[in-house]
């Protein structure tokens, strides 16, 4: 298919869009039930949410019940409303199940074997069939599955095992954490066994391989330490105590990944959800086209700060990719840009709205609640790696435009902002709610209370003041019976991935707290590091580089490896809890600030979303767009060189966060950021007014990384490489592509 074939390509129809969300977010495959199944699933799902509203607005439960009773419903409900994935290779797909069944029944005959040597044995053959039972319904026999329109009599066993496990904490809260506490019985390890193998198979049903496999690790891990070599041995723990520390109180799967999403993700998922429903999308839309539509690149710039927009409340980059990139990525396509360069951008952007205060998708709250910092502190020190972020996106596109010399959108496709505002004014109103009572200190799910219930009440406004005369108002947000019953259930279908994911977590963090692992993960970093900054000392026979710069530099280059690696396929949030629990301490060693280690793995973590080879967010933009996936995954990378730049800066020079705050190193380092996006922006795309040749790009793509740093010496050389370079190339003739842009301008304007 040549370009110009692909130009014209249609926008995606609305089953596209479903189909292209079912394939690449795993969390929004959902079975498409009828009749008394679906009635169920919708009867639980807003049952969820409805139990999370109550609690947000009246108060939460004990720790352990509030937490298990979200579990029962999360993990219950997954097994009914994810078929399982299909994959095209199914032996590939028998070999995986075949091994995690073989990892379950192990753990049973452990058990057995461990509770034997201490006299415990009661029922252990009902346990051993049930636990192979459970095994044998996990592997993809096809006469156990079923179509998308119903429930297999499996998924309803494994749903049935799913929920009994947190509901068994529910039913004898008493008597397993008052009566008993510290003393597990039999039946308590157990049940433990039971939910790891519930917890995984949920895990594999909504974020595929990776993450369980992960979590498999890291149970074998704590098993097998005294059998690893070097520094990964350890004294190894028997499968009692594992199972007590997973399963029995809050260090593992009832941790605190759990406990964020039950108290605070949840949430903002649900609010972001019922949000939409009202409409708020094409309100984004079309601020973002007032914004920045008229201008040079306007469609791509549109998609940039629309995407933004709506992935600060959306939470998933890959939802928002395809849901507003089903009307970008068609519009930046007829406007002149390559199908590559239109899915990418998108990709790009959505991926931007994990970082955008004042929501985040979420993960602010976890940082918050892990750091322990004010959530009205955090979005403030977010606002400026934020702006780095969206400065570098917005000049590599508008130097492409200029590149290909192309107009902005038709002025008259675009809405006036007194339009826009007297039909849709009133979907600000909850945002605004919800931020003003964070910003006052407020709890962040007392202000998502709020911010779900005026979502439902101003949706009213256009009905209550027509007759008063506001008859511009758009009467369509109105979340009547019908709209507000679907919007609770996908609300609480949204969250059920993230929920599986981070129970899973807690297997990880339990395996951490447990071993040390995060503390031997960054000792390892830091060997590495110092091992390969020795080398390269000894390779700098006139001293430029000093010992301790170059540890840092090559340790946060190692981490940042790491944090794309484990980033990729999973959501933000419990991407970002892996990170901060496995990775950061690797850069508390160097002296690094807390903080400044948490945004460092947090924005790795979001950039595995655009990074080849897994890059989901990347390769959903390419879908649409009908481009080439990886190739489309590399341009996304580089249009997030301000996620990839950002972190180095404010490890280098802690002021961009507020941190030990001189205005000397702010202002540095401001001008010297600024300046290094600028000079890496020209660089990638090779043209400023003029095209550049590649020595010069070469030459400034050097000088930009000088700039990123807090040594005077280096950003002089940096700044003296890449003033004269852009200076020059300002000053020059415009090319003939100036000339079409003018052209294109008229043509626009006549």
């Amino acid at each position: 298919m040549t370009t110009s074939e692909l130009a014209e390509r249609p926008a995606p129809s609305a089953a596209e869009i479903d189909r292209l969300v079912e394939e690449y977010d795993p969390e929004s495959n959902f079975r498409r039930l009828v009749g008394a199944a679906a009635g169920l699933v919708t009867l639980l799902g807003v049952a969820l949410s409805l139990f999370h509203i109550w609690t947000a607005g009246f108060g939460l439960l004990n720790e352990i019940v509030h937490r298990s009773v979200h579990l029962s419903f999360v993990l219950g409900l997954i097994f009914l409303v994810f078929p399982e994935q299909r994959r095209s290779r199914p032996w590939r797909e028998w070999t995986v199940s075949l091994g995690f069944a073989a990892f379950y029944l192990y753990m049973a005959v452990d058990l057995v074997r461990a509770l034997s040597a201490r006299g415990e044995v009661p029922g252990a053959p009902w346990f051993l069939a049930a636990i192979a039972l459970l095994s044998v319904l996990t592997l993809p026999i096809p006469a156990l599955s079923a179509e998308r329109d119903r429930i297999p009599p499996r998924d309803w066993l494994l749903a049935a095992a799913a929920a009994s496990v947190s509901l068994y904490f529910v039913v004898f809260f008493e008597e397993i954490f008052v009566r008993r506490v510290g003393s597990p019985i039999a039946f308590d390890y157990m049940m433990g066994v039971v939910a790891i193998l519930v917890v995984l198979e949920a895990t594999r049903r909504t974020m595929g391989l990776s993450l369980p496999i992960i979590g498999v690790a890291c149970l074998l891990y704590a098993m097998w330490g005294p059998y690893l070599p070097g520094p990964l041995a350890h004294r190894g723990y028997s499968i009692l105590r594992i199972v007590n520390h997973i399963y029995i109180g809050t260090e593992g799967i009832y941790g605190i990944a759990v406990g964020v999403v039950a108290t605070y993700v949840f949430h903002f998922v649900l609010f972001g959800v019922l949000m939409q429903r009202t409409g708020v999308g094409r309100l984004f839309m079309d601020l973002a086209a007032i914004l920045a539509g008229r201008r040079v690149g306007g469609a791509a710039k549109v998609s940039v700060v629309a995407s933004g927009l709506f992935g600060m409340i959306s939470g998933s980059s890959i939802a928002n990719t395809v849901t507003t990139g089903a009307l970008t990525i068609p519009m930046m396509k007829r406007t002149g840009f390559s199908p590559r360069f239109a899915g990418a951008v998108e990709a790009s952007a959505s991926c931007g709205g994990q970082i955008t205060p004042p929501i985040m998708g979420a993960s602010a709250f976890v940082m918050s609640e892990m750091l322990g910092v004010p959530y009205n502190e955090l979005i403030l020190i977010a606002v400026v790696p934020a702006l780095f972020h969206y400065l570098a996106m917005l000049l590599m596109v508008h130097l492409e435009a200029r590149r290909l010399g192309l107009a902005g959108m038709d002025p008259a496709t675009i809405p006036t902002l007194a339009a826009v505002l007297a039909r849709s004014w009133h979907l600000l109103l909850p945002l605004l709610v919800t931020v003003g009572l964070l910003l006052l200190r407020y709890t962040p799910f007392l202000a998502a209370f709020w911010g779900i219930l005026s979502t439902v009440a101003f949706s009213y406004l256009p009905l209550l003041l027509r007759p008063l005369g506001a008859r511009r108002l758009d009467t369509s947000s109105a979340l009547g019976p019908r709209a507000l019953v679907d919007g609770l259930e996908l609300g609480a279908k949204y969250a059920l991935g993230i929920g599986a994911a981070c129970a899973c977590v807690g297997f990880i963090l339990g395996v951490a707290t447990l071993t040390g692992i995060g503390f031997k993960f960054g000792a390892a970093v830091l060997e590495f590091a110092r091992a390969i900054a020795t080398t390269l000392l000894a390779l700098d026979p006139v001293g430029l580089l000093g010992e301790r710069g170059t540890t840092l530099f090559l340790a946060l280059l190692l981490v940042a490896i790491a944090c794309i690696l484990m980033g990729a396929g999973l959501p933000t949030t419990p991407t970002y809890i892996i990170l901060a629990s496995i990775a950061a301490p690797a850069l508390l060693d160097l002296g690094v600030p807390q903080l400044a280690t948490h945004f460092f793995v947090f924005y790795f973590g979001v950039l595995a979303d655009v990074t080849p080879p897994v890059a989901l967010a990347a390769f959903a933009g390419a879908a649409i767009a009908g481009a080439e996936p990886m190739r489309t995954g590399l341009v996304a990378f580089r249009l997030s060189m301000g996620k990839a730049l950002v972190p180095f800066m404010f490890v280098y020079a802690p002021s961009l966060l507020f941190l030990d705050f001189s205005w000397g190193e702010f202002v540095l380092a401001l001008a010297s950021g600024v300046l290094a996006v600028v000079a890496l922006a020209v660089a990638f795309t090779g043209f400023l007014r003029r095209p550049v040749a590649k020595p010069a790009r070469w030459a400034l793509g050097l000088s930009g990384i000088l700039l990123v740093g807090n040594d005077p010496t280096a950003i002089l050389a940096g700044a003296a490489v890449a003033f004269p370079l852009l200076a020059f190339h300002l000053r020059a003739a415009p090319s003939a592509d100036a000339a079409r842009l003018a052209r294109g301008k008229e043509g626009v304007a006549s």
